[in-house]
This record gives structure tokens, sequence and C-alpha cells, in this order.
């Protein structure tokens, strides 16, 4: 059997999920039941909408936060430090062995670090002149 490479215009969630099949078999093959649970924990306002908060995912025994969002005017209230204290709690009770996540540079390197939260990467030029982070925290 020849296989041919596409490239779709428009890629869709079934495009993906062609992709992921494979992909998930090698790894539960390999490693086990990843045993994937999708973490929210919401900032919400006096009215009940949702304006921000923490976004991630617990996989294979560590929490990866792809997410943190506090708007603008709310920074300085400890909420950003309360989402991550909610977030490594929720880590700790699904058996985490730790929390990762990435950050620009122009972004919140310094306040994940005065959380505990270490450099383990770097990626230069992204974007063009400034750099990406990847932090730890073992809990």
């Amino acid at each position: 059997m020849t296989l041919r490479i596409t490239i779709p215009e428009n890629p869709s969630e079934a495009d993906r999920d062609a992709i992921i099949a494979p992909l998930r078999a090698y790894n539960i093959a390999h490693a086990g039941d990843p045993r994937i649970r999708p973490v929210a924990i919401l900032l919400t306002d006096e009215h009940g909408t949702h304006i921000g908060g923490l976004w991630g995912k617990c996989v294979y025994d560590w929490l990866f936060v792809e997410l943190l969002a506090v708007p603008e005017e709310y920074r300085g209230g400890s909420y950003g430090k309360t989402l991550m204290s909610e977030a490594e709690g929720i880590a700790r009770a699904n058996g985490c062995t730790g929390v990762w996540l990435d950050t620009y540079e122009f972004q919140a390197r310094g306040f994940y670090e005065k959380l505990g939260f270490e450099v383990f990467g770097m990626l230069e030029d992204h974007p063009i002149g400034q750099k990406r982070f990847f932090l730890h925290k073992r809990l």
C-alpha cells in the first residue's frame, strides 16, 4: 500500500483525531493509560460572567497548565497565585508528580518562579527577538 501526503486548507477535529489515534495507541502500549483529566478553574465576576482562569490537563502523572489568564484590571490581587494553588491541589488529588507550563519572555516567568517553578527549557526567537520558557514544579 502506498500512502500520500495531503494538507487540508482548514484542518478539522476529524483530521486531528486521525493523527492522534495511532499516537495514542502507541503511547498506551508503551506507557499505559495516560488518565487524561481536563482541568478548568474559572474567575467569575459579580454578574456570574467568566472572565479568565486556568485551563490545563492531568496527563501521565503531571498537570500541564495550558492557559492562565487574569484580566489586567485584576492583576496584583493574588488571583493568579490562587488559581495556581488550586491547580496544585487538583494535581495532588490526581496523584500527579508535578506541574509544568510554558510562558513567553514578555509574560510571567518571574511570577511562576516566585511560586517555586524552575526553568527546564527555553526556545529562542519565539516570537522573533523573544524567548519562550518551559517551567516545572515537583509536588
